[in-house]
């Protein structure tokens, strides 16, 4: 299978309701796609002026300063010491690590990618690329003995679920049964609410716990699109077993995968410095108190969601249903059906609008339920 072979891409399928909800006298509030609208920090944003005479290629590897700011922070924030510079590896964002990685890993026909139920669809196409059979299944004695892939995603996308560490401890044991990697997609590790994740770190998938003294066959994915608003710097990064972050460096030196020098400096800075992110994180915080009421109040019931950028909403009726209802009120969302089949009566509303628009939305839902 090629690239060309891929399905069309599903988000144009929402083209109409988007129109649809354009008209509406106060214009649409979209909430369809978690694309951060606030300002990237300034301490990012100067590191990169001061480091736009990049007149040499770049290393695939990074910078031995980025990769002591990858594994500092490691150690800081996600409670994963000790990790050394051989075991982290800077990425041209996470999604094209995601697509990429069973080709990076020489999967092919007959091998199996494993990845949540409810879940980014990319997950699903890498495996596709390649050949690969996707399989859909959360509970790790559901996957096939020919597993040799899978993806964790915690806090997840769409549903906000999130993996203790028991539930990683018994995914990593269960991985290493098959001889499969674990690659854990952990972009929203920072955004936790509900208890005990708003007191408390949510685990890594590298967390000592979890492992158990040994990082063979695991990696960590973060991405700093999210806690740092730098999503259009493409700016993200791996973690864990040496061995197979070295087969993944020499294959995407191959490749010409390299992150821009300049950027490699604003992710140092965006690394190095938690204000920004307990700032925006509040933002976060606040549109979701403002949010999540208001669909409650207008006859949505919200799954999952105790952590990420998103909540994972039903109102009992198909999701193109619901997003029909959604757009006659200016409000765009993302159907459920782009995430799996087994989810066909959900849809997911992002955090990632601006303060006025998310009140905007609120003040609609509030009049939602009597209206319609």
């Amino acid at each position: 299978m090629g690239v060309a072979d891929l399905a069309d891409y599903p988000w144009d399928a929402v083209a109409p309701y988007a129109a649809r909800a354009r008209a509406h006298p106060d214009g649409i509030v979209d909430l369809s796609v978690g694309s951060p609208v606030d300002a990237t920090p300034e301490v990012v944003r100067r590191a990169l002026r001061e480091a736009t005479d990049a007149h040499a290629y770049p290393q695939t590897i990074g910078t031995p300063a980025l990769r002591e700011a990858i594994a500092g922070w490691y150690a800081r924030r996600r409670g994963v010491p000790g990790l050394q510079p051989e075991q982290v590896l800077p990425t041209v964002g996470s999604k094209e690590l995601v697509a990429l990685l069973p080709l990076l890993l020489g999967l092919g026909p007959g091998d199996v990618v494993v990845h949540p139920r409810a879940a980014y669809p990319t997950y699903e196409v890498g495996a596709r690329l390649v050949g690969a059979s996707p399989v859909a299944a959360d509970d790790p004695a559901a996957w096939p003995d020919a597993t040799r892939l899978v993806w964790l995603n915690s806090p997840g996308n769409p549903d906000g679920r999130v993996l203790d560490v028991p539930s990683l401890r018994e995914a990593v044991a269960r991985a290493r049964e098959l001889g499969a990697v674990v690659a854990g997609d952990e972009c929203y590790a920072e955004l936790g609410w509900d208890a005990p994740w708003d007191a408390r770190p949510i685990p890594s998938v590298l967390d000592p716990q979890v492992l158990q003294g040994e990082a063979s066959g695991v990696l960590s994915v973060y991405s700093l699109s999210k806690q740092s608003n730098l999503a259009g710097y493409r700016a993200a990064f791996l973690a864990g077993d040496a061995a197979l972050v070295a087969r993944l460096t020499t294959a995407r030196k191959h490749l010409g995968l390299m992150v821009p020098a300049p950027v490699q400096s604003a992710m140092i800075a965006a690394l190095r410095d938690d204000t920004h992110v307990a700032a925006q994180k509040q933002r976060y915080r606040r549109r979701r108190g403002i949010l999540k009421p208001a669909l409650e109040h207008a006859g949505f019931r919200i799954d999952g969601s105790q952590a990420g950028l998103y909540l994972w909403a039903t109102e009992g009726r198909d999701a193109w249903q619901s997003l029909d209802r959604l757009a006659d009120a200016g409000i765009l969302a993302g159907p459920g059906h782009f995430y799996g089949p087994h989810f066909p009566q959900h849809v997911r509303l992002s955090l990632t609008a601006p303060d006025d628009r998310v009140q905007a939305a609120a003040d609609r839902l509030l009049s939602f339920r009597s209206s319609s």
